[in-house]
């Protein structure tokens, strides 16, 4: 099944169309995107193969180029991007306007057949070579927002770190305080000299002839290594 049907016109935002298919067949995976020139196998029936990629597709992005609204073809019953729009359309496919260039509108209502009216009431992204590394993105990102199985397949989602990960952090000689601000989940570890309190998140731990104050969610465990703790009267008698 292919997650997203790519609709556009030979001569009106083909270029495009074919850079937009490159860059999400990167992103999730060249099985999840429908591209005519690509996803038909030679000797197979066009008309039927587009039907069916369109009913089996959860988004149909329509490109649309500056010509795009004023190529006669659209006004005819038999044009292949007018069926593709209207067959999402009828099968309840969210169909989103790509706008190619800086300056391509978005078509008003009373330029398009009345099959495509609900196209003009679509919410439009953009695509334009100049920006093409951000609108690419953009792109990328709406689609992994909307179709959760591109969401799985996403090769650039973003890992946020475990909560277990260590904080290793290393104090000299402290003289006041030291304050470790934010949860502690990983290791604290060296700590020389303390002559002060050090403050390490909010668990009340004390520790140390300094004083030490350790507060929160030390889930990682907390080592320290202390340096020779400040003389007793005692001792230097």
């Amino acid at each position: 099944m292919s997650d997203v049907f790519i609709n556009y016109r030979t001569g009106d935002g083909h270029q495009a169309a074919a850079t937009i298919e490159e860059a999400l067949s990167a992103r999730f995976g060249k099985e999840r995107i429908y591209y005519a020139s690509k996803s038909i196998p030679p000797g197979t029936p066009f008309d039927g193969h587009l039907i069916h990629g369109v009913r089996r597709s959860g988004v149909l992005l329509a490109l649309i180029g500056p010509g795009w609204i004023g190529h006669e073809a659209l006004q005819s019953d038999g044009d292949w991007v007018r069926r593709e729009i209207q067959e999402a359309f009828l099968c309840d496919i969210r169909v989103i306007p790509v706008l190619i260039g800086r300056r391509t509108e978005r078509p008003a209502k009373d330029d398009l057949p009345k099959p495509l009216r609900k196209l003009a009431d679509c919410q439009s992204l953009r695509y334009d070579h100049q920006n093409k590394e951000y609108d690419l993105k953009q792109i990328g990102d709406a689609l992994a927002r909307l179709v959760p199985e591109l969401a799985a397949a996403d090769r650039e989602a973003s890992t946020d770190l475990p909560s277990s990960a260590s904080n290793h952090n290393t104090t000299g000689d402290v003289y006041g305080a030291s304050v470790q601000g934010s949860t502690v989940n990983g290791d604290v570890s060296a700590v020389r000299e303390a002559h002060g309190p050090v403050h390490i998140g909010p668990s009340n731990v004390r520790m140390g002839d300094g004083g030490n104050y350790f507060q929160g969610g030390n889930a990682g465990g907390i080592r320290q290594n202390f340096g020779r703790s400040r003389p007793e009267e005692d001792d230097e008698k």
